[in-house]
């Protein structure tokens, strides 16, 4: 049985048709950079990221555009074609992240072959290169300090670095979810921290932040690694505790349901994350209330922890969901 199958106490469907996991986060500036990036177009994609001012902003599409498969290939030219320039080294240090990740897997560390943790490392080691040279052009950029946070986890630089690189994208940028999200999976037990740790962090950043803010959502994130570090039968004891479910609920409203919550870029990342976690603890009313929401706008993370079709299981959850709110 599947773990989603595990959670709803029975086997998962296929859900029928409908929602499918959106790349653009349901955003039509990010649908045309990407596809000006699969075209290989950099002058496109480069006027594109000109417009954008807010750093968060720029650091949320970069992300997204260095996920572009074989971009790896004319971001290597674009570097060399403009030499005085930050901005194509930054993709091209953020494409080598996630192209080192590509070749990890994701699977468990047990199950990543050597030749795949030889290809991660190199891929790291050349992100950390490129992104180290934007730091230095541009000291004020929040970017090259968020993608060396997830490098830094990736190459087990250890956590006296991991902690440096956060405080240096939090002295750019203190409200930033994305940094925020980086620090909770480095204190992650699969990352060699603990749930203590890792709860008081989500649970203190939330709090030290206005409501309304973002900040909320990583005390649901807190609490869906926990459910998955545990095993089948205690994984479903804890998020329907309702002690979890209190505090999935006070965070939701401190921040995706607060009137003061502004949804900027990639809103839909954090309503999916809640969604998932009120259908998993139980509370069919908010998850419906998210969903409704979300409309079929299906984020990859993190439906992809409960099945392999990450589709297939916002489907099934929110058809679940649907079903027990009547």
């Amino acid at each position: 049985m599947s773990i989603l199958g595990r959670l709803l106490g029975r086997r998962s469907g296929g859900g029928g048709a409908g929602p499918a996991v959106d790349p653009a986060y349901g955003e039509e500036e990010l649908r045309g950079l990407r596809a000006r990036a699969a075209a290989g177009d950099w002058q496109a994609v480069r006027a594109g990221l000109g417009t954008v001012a807010d750093e968060a902003d720029l650091t949320w599409l970069i992300a997204q555009l260095a996920e572009t498969t074989g971009s790896e290939s004319w971001l290597a030219e674009a570097v060399a074609a403009e030499p005085d320039s930050a901005l194509p080294l930054l993709l091209a240090g953020a494409r080598q992240v996630s192209w080192a990740w590509e070749a990890r897997t994701a699977a468990r560390a047990q199950h990543v072959s050597r030749e795949q943790w030889q290809l991660f490392g190199e891929r790291l080691e050349q992100a950390e290169e490129l992104l180290y040279a934007v730091a230095e052009r541009e000291p004020t950029w929040l970017a090259p300090w968020y993608f060396l946070q997830i490098s830094a986890r990736g190459a087990s630089l250890g956590p006296d670095v991991a902690r440096h690189r956060f405080e240096a994208a939090l002295r750019r940028r203190p409200d930033h979810l994305g940094s925020h999200r980086q620090r909770l999976q480095q204190l992650c037990r699969k990352w060699g921290g603990s749930h203590e740790e890792m709860h008081d962090f989500a649970r203190t950043s939330m709090l030290a932040a206005p409501e309304g803010s973002p900040l909320g959502e990583l005390v649901a994130l807190a609490h869906v690694e926990h459910w998955l570090d545990l095993d089948s039968g205690d994984d479903r004891a804890y998020i329907t505790r309702q002690a979890v479910r209190d505090q999935l609920h006070e965070a939701a409203e401190r921040s995706v349901l607060h009137p003061a919550y502004v949804r900027g870029r990639g809103w839909r990342s954090a309503h999916n994350t809640f969604a998932m976690a009120f259908s998993m603890a139980g509370q069919p009313a908010t998850a419906n209330l998210l969903f409704g929401e979300l409309g079929d706008t299906v984020t990859e993370f993190p439906w992809a922890y409960l099945d392999a079709d990450p589709a297939r299981a916002f489907r099934t959850c929110r058809t679940a969901v649907a079903r027990a709110g009547r």
